[in-house]
């Protein structure tokens, strides 16, 4: 039997290694990582991330050919594929702080491996690393190898969260890259192998090592492109009067162009798109294009704009100040059908609104509260780091409170900021709420998601990313 042990029991390594496991009966596949509440987590009813389908496909598979264990080195040693799926965060001192992968964890794993094998192994780097590292990892394995044969391979991730169940059984295409020598195309034909086992051959796609360590990072720079692209175009259609709806609709038709990520919103999130875009202007300045490096950098730009303008336009909308003002947040993950909040932009606008001292009531359907305050007290430096080297107990914010229904958020609240496009927020009775809040009552959708003219005959003052202004705000202060 085929073994393979996955480094890293996270968004990506969790989910993945338990579809191989379902789609693979004959492999045994084993989940490791230091982190043992995780792992508890995982061999429990309550797994440690939120994604549909998962739980589903964990059970059927897991005290059969799927396992997760804190015992490392043990299961490293006795697998054929090892996948390393550990943290890659951007570095935050040092050359290249601020827009270079920090591969410490990484390097910390190839000498692990290194160390613990006794077999030939398959070494698949499966986190986002930056173009070269495999040439790196493989210095490490092969001026450690005491006679043992390593071939590394990049296996990128392309999950969407919220449909990571769904690509991981039906991906548009499955990357493999690997050296362009005998024992490196052997390597690729057999982690081909494991994937064929559901995946068709020819959306299996095999290529040299650094065209798919590119592939990833270009990938994710295309689509955050796309998102501060619209958003862009957002501040132009308020100020011009036009619907970024309407304008989005109109350009998706164009089949050069296409519908998908035409939705103007608050910001993109998630652990990728910032992170992987700032290690690409690292490596254009490494490689002498400066013009490159800061075309990509402006995409960045933007999407700290975009947060900047939503908390001006609210504070300047609400008379110029939000001090002591509660305000409803409803949602804090950075989209729907998931609890990650890594990089939500649902931070930086909260945080922008206590610079501003607002009182904030929280509502996320799968977010804790010990996780929202993680996120506003922490460093994003240490927000970074795994779990096991953050601080235990987050320091809580006063101005904060985490509720678990919108209408508790929203009673007495001055305005709502509506952050993530929960599907319940389209359903909520709107009256109601408006009717147990403060006057004049204030919506700020920062995702599109409420009927404008629905909600402006019930009273409120609402205001929508890239849509018309309300009458009300056009008689504000422009905000930048």
């Amino acid at each position: 039997m085929v073994k393979i042990c996955c480094i890293g029991a996270g968004y990506v390594g969790g989910p993945t290694m338990a579809v191989i496991a379902l789609k693979c009966p004959d492999i045994e596949v084993v989940v490791v990582d230091i982190f043992e509440p995780r792992i508890i987590a995982w061999n429990s009813d309550h797994l440690p991330i939120y994604e549909p389908g998962l739980d589903d496909v964990v059970k059927q598979c897991r005290g059969e050919n799927l396992f997760f264990s804190k015992d490392v080195e043990k299961h490293v040693a006795e697998a054929d594929i090892v996948f390393v799926s550990v943290n890659t965060p951007t570095k935050t001192q040092g050359l290249g702080a601020g827009k270079a992968a920090d591969l410490t964890y990484w390097e910390s794993a190839a000498r692990m491996i290194a160390d613990v094998s006794k077999s030939d192994k398959i070494v698949v780097e499966k986190s986002t690393v930056p173009v070269k590292t495999a040439e790196a990892i493989e210095k490490i394995l092969t001026h450690n190898s005491k006679g043992i044969n390593f071939q590394i391979l990049s296996n990128p991730e392309f999950l969407a969260e919220g449909t990571a169940i769904q690509d991981l059984f039906k991906p548009d295409r499955v990357l493999i890259g690997g050296r362009e020598t005998p024992e490196g195309q052997k390597a690729i034909q057999a982690l081909k192998d494991v994937y064929a086992h559901w995946v068709p051959v020819d959306r299996i796609i095999c290529t040299n090592l650094w065209s798919a360590e590119l592939s990833k990072l270009a990938a994710n720079a295309f689509l955050a492109q796309r998102i501060s692209s619209v958003n862009a175009m957002s501040a132009l259609c308020e100020a011009t009067g036009a619907d970024v709806s309407q304008v989005s609709h109109a350009i998706g038709k164009d089949t050069r162009i296409g519908p998908k990520f035409l939705n103007a919103s608050v910001g993109f999130g998630g652990s990728c798109f910032q992170k992987d875009i700032l290690n690409l202007v690292y490596i254009c300045e490494c490689n002498g294009l400066p013009e490159v490096a800061s075309y990509w950098k402006q995409v960045v730009q933007v999407n700290e704009y975009q947060k900047t303008r939503f908390v001006n336009r609210m504070v300047s909308s609400m008379f110029n100040t939000v001090s002591g003002k509660k305000i409803a947040i409803l949602g804090f993950a950075f989209k729907k059908d998931t609890g990650d909040t890594r990089e939500t932009p649902a931070i930086g606008v909260c945080q922008g609104l206590l610079g501003d001292k607002a009182i904030l009531s929280i509502y996320d359907p799968q977010v804790s509260q010990e996780q929202i305050q993680r996120d506003l007290s922490m460093h994003k430096s240490e927000l970074d780091r795994p779990p096991h080297l953050q601080p235990a107990s987050p320091t809580a914010i006063k101005q904060v409170s985490c509720v678990w229904d919108a209408y508790e958020a929203a009673k007495g609240a001055h305005g709502i900021c509506i952050l993530t496009e929960w599907d319940e927020f389209k359903t909520l009775d709107y009256q109601k709420i408006y009717d147990d809040m403060q006057k004049p009552a204030f919506v700020f959708d920062g995702r599109n998601v409420v009927d404008v003219d629905k909600l402006r005959q019930i009273g409120f003052i609402v205001y929508s990313t890239g849509k018309p202004l309300d009458a009300w705000l056009k008689d504000m202060p422009a905000v930048a």
